[in-house]
């Protein structure tokens, strides 16, 4: 589960935050606070993977509260969900490394959203302990920001790409076209399209799979 404080000084809204973070599967609140204090407080005793941010705290700005987290050496994400449309802030908050800002009034698709999202870009960080080249750089990112990369050939998505990598990592031997087609519910020429990419760009290599009769297969295999 990914932990998430919720730090916002509108008793309503804290509420509400709260129920909609419960909603998503994956998620579970840590903890609720109004001040910038306190949360400080509670990222010492709790595990705290994402930090709900309201940046208009009674006791001091969000941006001051992230900079004392990262100064204390707490790794947790922030997410801010904030009314404030300055630039400049919008700026400060992207200097810091937050992961998401949103724009008060939202709903809870919006909300939700960003949730899954973030909660992909945690699973794909939590299933490798590096990545291969350029190319999983931007998927990975791509993946927290809803973007599609821009070095991915037409018709290819980031999210089909990522799951293509981390079927043939996570292999004990290769695979073959129709077996990651299998695995994934895609045709096969599609799964063949994408350990192509993979092949050409050097995170996977081609193996021929003899068997008892018939064509030598290709399989791809994960380069570590």
């Amino acid at each position: 589960m990914i932990r998430v404080l919720v730090v916002e000084d509108e008793p309503i809204a804290a509420d509400a935050h709260a129920m909609y973070v419960e909603r998503v599967p994956g998620f579970a609140v840590a903890a609720k606070t109004g001040t910038g204090a306190e949360a400080l407080r509670i990222l010492v005793k709790e595990r705290v993977d994402l930090v709900l941010l309201d940046l208009n705290l009674p006791d001091m700005h969000g941006m001051d509260l992230v900079r004392a987290m990262r100064a204390a050496g707490h790794p947790a994400d922030v997410m801010a969900v904030t009314s404030a449309r300055d630039l400049d802030v919008v700026r400060a908050a992207v200097s810091q490394g937050i992961v998401h800002y949103l724009l008060k009034p939202f709903a809870f698709p919006a909300l939700r959203d960003k949730l899954e999202r973030y909660r992909q870009y945690r699973s794909q960080l939590d299933r490798a302990e590096s990545v291969a080249d350029q190319g999983e750089v931007d998927v990975l990112l791509a993946t927290l920001r809803g973007q599609s990369p821009t070095h991915l050939p037409k018709g290819m998505s980031p999210e089909s790409m990522s799951a293509v990598a981390d079927l043939i990592r996570g292999a004990a031997g290769g695979l073959s076209a129709a077996e990651v087609a299998q695995s994934l519910r895609a045709s096969r020429v599609t799964a063949r399209r994408y350990l192509e990419y993979l092949a050409e760009r050097g995170a996977a290599a081609r193996h021929l799979r003899y068997g008892s009769a018939g064509r030598p297969e290709v399989e791809y295999r994960w380069i570590p």
